[in-house]
């Protein structure tokens, strides 16, 4: 459908809301996210249309379609609005201190040891800056910063490359095996499948999980299992009371403090893996403000957690580490 082109010049504002709509599928969704009015959004969209002379979405479907040229259209939009928030995200590398709002994601791991501590810091390195915390599951994460919902996230790495988020890792992770301290079978019963105390395991819709499963099919290694959890404490508790064994990391054995004496960590037998916290970050945050947490991030986990574990546990110096 012929459109008559509008005089002025085509504004970001529309190209921004129409990247959310093409992805979301939604006005409301993309008005949430950009703190607008339905209708001012549907404006946008529609002033974008009638510069462009096509139609972008198919309106009468719900939820939103691309038309075959809005799918061009938004390919080509992707690529030029990445390469304009890094140029942005490169000219704003300057005093943190300018820095007006901030939103930042973490997962639950960081809650109670990491995220107080950097919570303060940085609300003393900015004191103009307003901050928004927010706490969940990587996956979720990751999703909120590529919906521009978050600025930064510290979380698993996604194991692959997203090209339009930045990635630095900070954290290697290693899996570990915890028995129950009493425990009357082995770790070689335990891996053998031959061991009667069932494996607890977290949840499967988890990052978390779907890497110790994946490292499980690959050894071979199978155990009854009867009970399932997102939570880490929910595990450790479980352990504690000789209901089974599970499989976890420093990061999250050093939150269950209450019941390490009833608690056996090991070393993961055989091929070792891990799993990398990092931090994540969208293309146009400031640099500036990526170096600053990446910084505390780094020393808060060394005092508070590294240097602890090595301390208590040192064979553990050798593979759980900062990634430099």
């Amino acid at each position: 459908m012929a459109r008559t082109k509008a005089a002025r010049d085509i504004s970001l504002k529309s190209l921004e809301l129409f990247q959310v709509c093409a992805k979301e599928g939604s006005l409301q969704a993309a008005a949430r996210d950009a703190g607008l009015t339905v209708s001012t959004v549907s404006h946008h969209l529609r002033s974008l249309e009638d510069h462009l002379g096509v139609e972008l979405f198919n309106h009468a479907r719900r939820p939103m379609v691309l038309t075959p040229k809005g799918q061009v259209f938004s390919r080509k939009i992707d690529e030029a609005l990445r390469t304009i928030r890094k140029a942005k995200a490169e000219v704003s590398a300057g005093s943190v201190a300018d820095a007006s709002f901030l939103r930042i994601g973490a997962i639950e791991d960081l809650e109670s040891d990491i995220v107080p501590y950097l919570a303060v810091s940085l609300t003393k390195t900015m004191p103009s800056c307003d901050f928004s915390y927010h706490t969940g599951v990587s996956h979720d994460l990751i999703g909120m910063l590529r919906n521009r919902q978050l600025d930064l996230g510290i979380c698993t790495a996604p194991g692959e490359t997203i090209n339009d988020l930045q990635e630095r890792p900070l954290l290697r992770d290693p899996f570990i095996i915890v028995l129950p301290r009493l425990a009357s079978e082995s770790l070689t019963q335990i891996m053998e499948g031959t061991a009667k105390l069932p494996f607890l395991r977290f949840s499967g819709n988890l990052m978390i999980a779907r890497q110790i499963d994946t490292h499980l099919r690959r050894l071979g290694v199978t155990s009854p299992h009867r009970f399932e959890c997102s939570n880490n404490q929910t595990l450790m508790a479980m352990v504690a009371a000789s209901a089974g064994w599970t499989i976890t990391t420093p990061l999250l054995f050093s939150r269950a403090a209450r019941f390490h004496g009833d608690l056996r960590m090991h070393r993961f037998p055989g091929k070792a893996f891990a799993r990398t916290l990092a931090l994540m970050s969208t293309p146009d945050c400031s640099r500036s403000v990526v170096e600053l947490v990446d910084a505390e991030m780094r020393d808060f986990i060394r005092q508070h957690v590294i240097e602890p574990l090595h301390a208590s546990t040192p064979w553990l110096a050798e593979s759980f580490q900062l990634i430099e």
